[in-house]
């Protein structure tokens, strides 16, 4: 392939699924810590699965594993992925109470903790690379969302760029895999920044990362600022986005693996610019036009 695809299997030798996980947990801009509110561009439940909901871990667990199999989809095994809110942002007690309660299922292999650069410490790496050296898979993804700090400011972010690497090379310096998630299209950027952003992850000790098109949730504060300053966003329909798409990965280091190029929602949610497009046809997409194009991941990258 033309650019270097996340797989399970490749990492570890088995096809795994990942069952998402609500562990009681909010973000510091949400309960008062740093802000009220949180992000203007979240509303957690467009992306939560309705089996999540007034459950524990373990019936969580129970309900995503009958949910896949009525899908027909096979595993060797599951990651308990902790996806909602900042699921590091709490005691280290409680956070080795929820995690545990996870590992404890004879079908979890491990965990991918999903978080805020902001919400880690040396106390809570230390501990989940000491799951990892027991024998269990361990991944950290960061919600990265941007590299400039004036966006990040924008969108209530409540941290800098400067807390996001830290976070991600400490993570790294104890072995254990990093995942980011970035935004394309927040208000203020570019296609110059969004180029310059990729040079700038390319240079972050990253082993996999998620593309998410900005998607206008209902109901957020983003949804208001879209309608007073629509001009402020860069909006692009599917071919322009993966043309966009094939410039960052040209200049992405290819031993960074991708995870995913956009995301979804729930119809109800947002208002669906790209109809039913799914991501299955927008990888196709991507595929020709590196084909197309003669071009791979790395190709301009200077590492």
């Amino acid at each position: 392939m033309r650019y270097t695809p996340f797989s399970y299997r490749d990492r570890y030798g088995l096809r795994l699924q990942r069952l998402t996980l609500d562990g009681g947990f909010t973000c510091p801009n949400r309960d008062g810590m740093l802000g009220t509110g949180g992000c203007t561009f979240c509303d957690n439940a467009a992306f939560h699965p309705g089996y999540t909901r007034g459950k524990s871990i373990a019936e969580q667990l129970e309900a995503g594993i009958a949910f896949h199999a009525q899908r027909g989809r096979r595993a060797d095994g599951y990651l308990a992925y902790f996806q909602a809110f900042s699921n590091t942002y709490a005691p280290l007690p409680i956070l080795r109470e929820r995690y545990e309660a996870a590992l404890s299922h004879p079908s979890v292999k491990g965990l991918v903790v999903g978080t805020r650069p902001d919400c880690v410490d040396a106390e809570k790496l230390d501990y989940l690379a000491s799951l990892k050296e027991c024998g269990k898979i361990l991944e950290v993804e960061y919600g990265i969302e941007s590299v400039f700090d004036p966006t990040l400011e924008r969108v209530h972010r409540e941290h800098t760029f400067a807390c996001t690497e830290k976070a991600v090379r400490e993570t790294a310096e104890r072995g254990l895999p990093v995942g980011g998630h970035i935004i394309i299209g927040l208000p203020g950027e570019t296609r110059e920044m969004l180029l310059e952003e990729a040079d700038i992850l390319s240079s972050l000790p990253l082993t996999s990362l998620k593309f998410h098109q900005l998607q206008i949730i209902k109901g957020t504060q983003m949804e208001k600022e879209f309608a007073q300053r629509p001009g402020d966003f860069l909006r692009l329909g599917p071919d322009e986005y993966v043309d966009l798409l094939v410039d960052m990965l040209e200049r992405l280091r290819p031993q960074i693996a991708i995870g995913r190029i956009a995301s979804s929602v729930p119809p109800a949610f947002t208002d669906a610019p790209w109809g039913l497009l799914k991501h299955e046809e927008l990888l196709r997409r991507l595929e020709a036009r590196m084909e197309e194009r003669n071009t791979r991941q790395g190709i301009k990258s200077a590492l």
